[in-house]
């Protein structure tokens, strides 16, 4: 293993690209005749282990990231929601998941069966049936999950047809006096922070009939702390790990159906709206949204009243 060995430094930790049957073939010429798995033990013994990569290096930009700008964003949205939260008033968490082709496609991870489910071996967008575009809410006071799979486009017109019909299906029930709305949003997307048709809609659509909505982006590429990420749309990839999914009502279902211990429970519906992209928002359009920037990174932090 001398020259097949690479490691940790600082902890110690020691990996090799060598597997455990091609160290267990050449222990043969050695006159040593022994199993995989006993090579398996005898390297852990010695510090090897199985290794993937982590994502942890930040990638380079134009400029240095503004380190203490975005801590003070950090406190600020943790600040927000403590003072939302307390109010009963609804924090919600807002984000598109990553597109699914309907059909028989291989899904990664296991599940359980007696054999195996044949999927085809390319994954053609010509071959799929329509594609899925999860919308999600998130509501982080009733532990509350909402999903619109689209089938269309994810433009910020999805996005707020999202939120309005969240608010109609459940919002306006369980928040029968709230004037106010805390969005946390990522700082790009459909629902980003320098989209003039993300703002446009949100005043037209969703600020207008109901009320004050107040968004607030996370920084860029800290996205991984949209509570939405690691709440509700993680526990949707695990809940359809390993299985095709081959209609959108089989989407549907495993949506419907993700649970966890502390309670989760969340609401899908289909959206078979046609969206278009690249809709230009004018000047004069701007100046009827009634949009105020906040004294702390007003980029990310803005509120937008009714007209």
């Amino acid at each position: 293993m001398k020259y097949h060995t690479a490691g940790d430094p600082v902890s110690g930790c020691k990996w090799s690209h060598k597997s455990t049957y091609a160290v267990a073939r050449e222990l043969k010429h050695f006159g040593i005749d022994v199993c995989p798995a006993t090579v398996g033990r005898l390297l852990k013994a010695k510090g090897y282990s199985l290794r993937k990569n982590r994502k942890s290096i930040e990638m380079p930009t134009g400029k240095p990231p503004d380190r203490k700008r975005r801590n003070r964003q950090f406190l600020y949205i943790a600040k927000q929601r403590h003072l939302y939260e307390a109010r009963q008033l609804p924090v919600i968490s807002v984000d598109t998941k990553n597109r699914e082709l309907i059909g028989q496609f291989y899904q990664d991870g296991l599940s359980w069966g007696q054999q195996s489910t044949p999927v085809f071996d390319h994954d053609f967008p010509s071959m799929a049936k329509g594609v899925g575009i999860p919308h999600g809410i998130y509501d982080t006071l009733r532990n509350e999950g909402f999903v619109s799979v689209g089938t269309s486009k994810d433009t910020s017109e999805f996005a707020v047809d999202n939120l309005l019909a969240w608010w109609v299906e459940i919002g306006q029930d369980a928040y029968r006096n709230a004037k106010e709305i805390l969005l946390l949003a990522d700082c790009g997307g459909s629902n980003g922070y320098r989209t003039r048709l993300w703002k446009q809609q949100l005043q037209e659509h969703f600020c207008n009939p109901l009320g004050l909505t107040v968004p607030c982006h996370y920084p860029p590429g800290a996205s991984k702390w949209n509570p939405i990420e690691h709440r509700l749309f993680a526990f949707l990839s695990r809940n359809w790990a390993g299985v095709p999914l081959d209609s959108y009502q089989t989407m549907l279902n495993f949506i419907r159906t993700t649970a966890t211990q502390p309670g989760l429970s969340v609401h899908a519906r289909l959206n078979r709206k046609k969206y278009q992209r690249g809709i230009q928002i004018s000047h004069s359009q701007m100046q009827r949204v009634r949009l105020t920037g906040s004294t702390s990174n007003p980029q990310w932090n803005y509120s937008i009243a009714p007209a």
